[in-house]
Formats: C-alpha cells, sequence, structure tokens
C-alpha cells in the first residue's frame, strides 16, 4: 500500500491522479488535513477510479498519525503535506512550524516504529524545494551539494524538514529519498501562487498584481514532469541521497505574466491584458534568483522535463478555461480575504 500525505493540494493531488491511472495494480491511501489550499474535488478522477482512499488527519497530531501509520502499515509513503506559501509563512509562521516540522516527525517517528529495521521494499520520498538554497545571483544553478541558505519561515521550515529526514537515513539507516525542486505550476493550483492567480485575474479582468519591478527569476516546472520524476526517484533512486528536480525554464516573473496575458488573449479573444499589470511593493527578504541543475537525477535515473514552459503554460491555461466549478469551488471567503489583506488595498482582489 501506498501513502500518499497532502494529496488534496496541488502536487499531491496530481501525483495521484497521474499514479492511480499509470499503476492501477497499486493502492493508494490519501492523508490530508483538508486547509483552505486542499480541496477534494482535486482528486476525484484518482478516487473514481476505486484504487485511492481518504482519510482526513493532522500530520501535527502526533497520536493520530501514529495510529494511522499502525492501522495502513504502508510500504511506501510519499510525503507532499506542507504549508507553502512564502507570503503567509511571513504573516504567521508558526502553522508553517507546526506542519513543515512536526507533521514530518511525527510522520518519520511512526514509519520508523511500524517499519522497525525492516527497509526492504520500504521507500519515505520527502517533496521539498529549492528555496531551501537561498537566493542566487545572475549566473550559476543549485546542486544537491549547495549550502543550505533559507530566507523565509517557510523555507526554513522546509529546510529543517530536509535535515531531519536527512538525519534519521544517517542515523537509523531508514530509507528515505528527498526531492528539491523548482516552482510548480499546471491544474489544481491554488490562486494565490503566481500562474493561476494571473490566470484568473486576466479572466475576470482584474489587477494583475507583480511584486517590486517583476525581474526575479525563477525555474518553473510543469508538475505532471514533476510527478514522473518523484515515482522513478521513490523507485530506482538511492537511500539517503538528494535529488535536485528542475524544468530547464528560467523566467522573470514580468515575463510571465505577460506571456499569461498572451495565452489567454488568444485563447479567449480578450484584447490589452497587459494594461492590468499593477506593480506593488515588494515582499520583505525576496530572493532574486532560482535556478537547478538536475543533471543527478539526470545520470543516475535517466529523468528529463518534457514539457516546455510555452506548452506547458498554454496547457495550464486551457484547464483553468475548462474546470470553472473547481475554480469556483476554491474561491472562497477566506481566499478573498487573504488576497484583500495581502496586498493591503493597493489592487482590487
Amino acid at each position: 500500500m501506498i501513502l500518499v500525505t497532502g494529496g488534496c493540494g496541488f502536487i499531491g493531488a496530481n501525483f495521484l491522479n497521474w499514479a492511480t491511472r499509470e499503476f492501477p495494480h497499486e493502492k493508494f491511501v490519501n492523508l490530508d488535513v483538508l486547509t483552505y489550499a486542499a480541496n477534494r474535488m482535486s482528486v476525484r478522477e484518482a478516487e473514481e477510479r476505486g484504487n485511492c482512499d481518504f482519510r482526513q488527519i493532522d500530520l501535527a497530531n502526533e497520536e493520530q498519525v501514529r495510529e494511522t501509520i499502525r492501522e495502513l502499515k504502508p510500504q511506501k509513503v510519499f510525503h507532499f503535506a506542507a504549508e507553502t506559501h512564502v507570503d503567509r509563512s511571513i504573516r504567521d509562521p508558526r502553522i508553517f512550524v507546526h506542519s513543515n516540522i512536526l507533521g514530518t516527525f511525527h510522520l518519520l517517528e511512526a514509519c520508523r516504529e511500524v517499519w522497525g529495521n525492516h527497509w526492504e521494499g520500504k521507500v519515505f520520498h520527502h517533496v521539498s524545494t529549492d528555496e531551501v538554497y537561498g537566493s542566487l545571483g545572475d549566473t550559476g544553478a543549485f546542486v544537491e551539494t549547495t549550502a543550505y541558505d533559507p530566507s523565509s519561515p517557510y523555507s526554513a521550515t522546509k529546510a529543517a524538514s530536509d535535515h531531519l529526514v536527512n538525519a534519521y537515513c544517517h542515523t537509523y539507516g531508514f530509507p528515505a529519498k528527498i526531492t528539491n525542486c523548482s516552482n510548480n505550476y499546471g491544474p489544481y493550483q491554488f490562486p494565490e501562487k503566481l500562474i493561476p492567480l494571473m490566470i484568473l485575474n486576466c479572466l475576470a479582468g482584474k489587477s494583475l498584481p507583480v511584486y517590486g519591478e517583476g525581474t526575479n527569476v525563477r525555474d518553473w516546472l510543469f508538475v505532471w514532469d514533476h510527478c514522473d520524476a518523484i515515482w522513478k526517484v521513490a523507485h530506482h533512486g538511492k537511500n539517503g541521497e538528494t535529488y535536485n528536480i528542475g524544468g530547464a525554464s528560467e523566467k522573470r516573473n514580468i515575463d510571465i505574466v505577460k506571456g499569461i496575458c498572451t495565452v489567454v488573449e488568444e485563447l479567449t479573444g480578450r484584447k490589452n491584458l497587459q494594461d492590468l499589470i499593477t506593480f506593488v511593493p515588494d515582499r520583505p527578504g525576496h530572493d532574486w534568483r532560482y535556478a537547478i541543475d538536475f543533471s543527478k537525477v539526470e545520470r543516475e535515473i535517466g529523468w528529463l522535463p518534457s514539457t516546455t514552459f510555452e506548452q506547458g503554460l498554454r496547457k495550464t491555461v486551457t484547464w483553468y478555461l475548462e474546470n470553472s466549478k473547481w475554480v469556483e469551488s476554491v474561491q472562497t471567503g477566506e481566499y478573498r480575504n487573504w488576497i484583500a489583506t495581502h496586498y493591503q488595498g493597493e489592487i482590487k482582489p
């Protein structure tokens, strides 16, 4: 049995929808506390296949986690569950500590108890981020041996959870692997993140808020390529190793926003969407540039991204256009209040 934590969130949901289709003989169980950014509608495809069950639990609740792992006795664990939004972590870091650090610790301890020293066939795959490495200048790229230098409460809690996983590998021989990925985009992403926020604001004719001058650079990875990489690393990677997963698509934020405007105009017939771009004050500690060197995973496992950014962006915009019911289901009062509060009246959400 394969356990997936945070399977109602963005990457977890895409992983479950992909994995239940590609591996119908496997049994999956999705553990999710269902925070504001999670949505059962996102995994309807997986659940309808009949090989995916759901349990609502909070990984920050140690006893709940222990009882669940004792009952399910999973062979493999894919750990996606985490609070991920940098801006939220700046405003309220406490929930990030509970979810990202304590949640990971409780899961590791529960698996260690149930698995004992019988590691054969067991996998604990920890999904992390390139943000743990900090910021780059105009050149260079993160490699697996780059020193950690997190800049936000979010990245600090992810760095701490990475260190916990590594410590369990080295101390106990625990069968874990870590992947650090670049910025994901694609279907089912909650619209506080850059790409879905811009798509939906374009469709609604609302302002397109861009931090500073929009010149910060990120590498972008289409989420279905990421799902494929995670599965391959979990099954073919080495225990105790870290693998960087990137999309080979470095883009400035302003160019991302302009690209979204162009695709939405082409697909909907709308005009002059770039006029909606509004520059807002930069966020504290905003990292300048991220770039991923994923030559290790290419060399050892043979994985490469198969989707160009242009292809992935068109697929993503098309998905949001064709899934208005899902969009409506996540545009709650809580979401609207967050946008209004975060931008402090500088734009209309």
